[in-house]
C-alpha cells in the first residue's frame, strides 16, 4: 500500500505529492517534484529507525538550493562538454551551467519537473513527457520510472522512448549516509566498488578520453577502505575533483544485473548492496555540500553518491561510446534498473 500526502506547493503554486512506499517498518517517502527520493528509513543494528538519505523538509528547499539531492536526473545525467551535442550531423547548442558545460539536464532538468503518478500494485510509476526542443534537446522524449521497495530493496526502473533521434542519460542523485542523514561525515564509512578504471577529466570535469587504471591509486576500492582514507592524497584527478567526483567504469561490460558496490556504517551497523546493469558509476562525496538539511547542516562530506549511469561526455568521445552510447533511436526503448539493498549487521 503506498500512502499519499501533500508535501506542499512551488514557488509558482503547484502540488507537489509525497508517496510513502512502506516495507515492514522501513519505507522511502518519493515526491511528484522531481521524483525526488526526500526519505528512506531503514533499522540499524539495534533496530533504531534510521534515515539514510539527505533532503529537505519542504519544497521551498528543494527549489532554492542545490545540489539535486535526491532528484531524478535528465535528460543527461552529469557533463556534456561545452554543452555540444551532434545529432545526424546537426549540432545543438545546450544551456551550460557548470564551468562552461551542461551539467544535469541544463538550465531546468527533470529534477525541476512535476511528475504524473500511478500505482502498480505497490509500485510508484511516475511518468514525464518531454517536448521536443526542451533545454533545446531534438525529439519528444517520454519517461518512465518504477520505484519499488521490498525486502529491504529499493529498486528504480528506467525505460524512455523518443520519437526523433535524440540523448539522454538517467539516473537518481541520491545522498546516502548510513549512519543517518544528520551525522554530519562519511569519511568513517567503508566502501567497494568492483571497478579497474576511472575516466580521467580536464579540470573543468569533462571525460575528454583514454581510461585510468585505479590501481596504485586513491581511486582504487576494490577491497573496502573508508571513504576518507586517501580522499587528501596528491593526485591530479583528486585534485580537480575536491575529492571523489569521478566516473567509475565497471567490471560489468555485458549489461547484466550484477552487485557492483557496497557500502557500510559501523555506528550503525547498516550495509548497503548496489546493483545496476548499467557499465558505469559516478561516485560523489558530496564536496561541495553546504546547506540546511532535513534534522541538521549538510557540509562538505556529509553524504556519498553513487550514481549510474553511462560514461558522462560519451556523446562527443567515440570511445566511451563504445562502451555505451547514450544515443537513442526514434521508436527504441532505453532501459534500465538500479537497486540498493540494505541489511544491518551486527559488530
Amino acid at each position: 500500500m503506498i500512502e499519499t500526502k501533500k508535501f506542499g506547493k512551488t514557488a509558482d503554486g503547484r502540488e507537489v505529492l509525497a508517496f510513502t512506499l512502506r516495507d515492514g517498518e522501513s519505507y522511502a517517502t518519493v515526491l511528484s517534484y522531481g521524483g525526488i527520493l526526500q526519505s528512506l528509513v531503514v533499522p540499524d543494528r539495534n533496530g533504531k529507525p534510521t534515515d539514510v538519505v539527505l533532503g529537505y523538509r519542504d519544497v521551498a528547499g528543494y527549489e532554492q538550493n542545490g545540489g539535486y539531492l535526491g532528484a531524478l536526473i535528465g535528460r543527461f545525467g552529469n557533463r556534456i562538454g561545452g554543452g555540444k551535442l551532434t545529432v545526424d550531423g546537426k549540432t545543438y547548442s545546450l544551456y551550460c551551467n557548470d564551468r562552461g558545460n551542461h551539467l544535469h539536464g541544463g538550465k531546468e532538468g527533470f529534477n525541476k519537473k512535476i511528475w504524473q503518478h500511478a500505482f502498480e500494485g505497490d509500485d510508484l510509476v511516475l511518468t514525464y513527457f518531454s517536448p521536443d526542443g526542451e533545454e533545446n534537446y531534438p525529439g519528444g522524449l517520454s519517461v518512465k520510472v518504477v520505484y519499488s521497495f521490498r525486502g529491504g530493496e529499493l529498486k528504480i526502473a528506467y525505460s524512455a522512448s523518443a520519437d526523433r533521434k535524440t540523448a539522454l542519460n538517467l539516473t537518481n542523485h541520491a545522498y546516502f549516509n548510513l549512519s543517518g542523514e544528520g551525522d554530519g561525515t562519511v569519511l568513517d564509512q567503508l566502501l567497494w566498488i568492483d571497478s579497474d578504471e576511472i575516466v580521467p577529466t580536464d579540470p573543468t570535469m569533462i571525460p575528454v578520453g583514454g581510461f585510468r587504471a585505479v590501481k596504485g591509486t586513491p581511486f582504487d576500492f576494490n577491497e573496502p577502505k573508508e571513504i576518507g582514507r586517501d580522499i587528501g592524497a596528491d593526485d591530479v584527478d583528486l585534485s580537480q575533483g575536491n575529492g571523489y567526483d569521478h566516473c567509475y567504469v565497471l567490471k560489468n561490460r555485458n549489461r547484466e544485473f550484477v552487485k557492483f558496490a557496497v557500502a557500510s556504517s559501523r555506528k550503525t551497523g547498516i550495509t548497503m548492496s548496489c546493483y545496476t546493469d548499467l557499465p558505469a558509476v559516478q561516485l560523489y562525496t558530496g564536496n561541495g555540500l553546504h546547506q540546511q538539511g532535513k534534522t541538521a547542516y549538510y557540509g562538505k562530506r556529509a553524504a556519498f553518491c553513487l550514481e549510474t549511469q553511462a560514461i558522462p561526455n560519451n556523446v562527443n568521445v567515440p570511445e566511451y561510446g563504445a562502451v555505451f552510447s547514450s544515443y537513442l533511436d526514434a521508436g527504441k526503448t532505453y532501459e534500465s534498473v538500479t537497486a540498493y539493498k540494505f541489511e544491518a549487521k551486527e559488530e
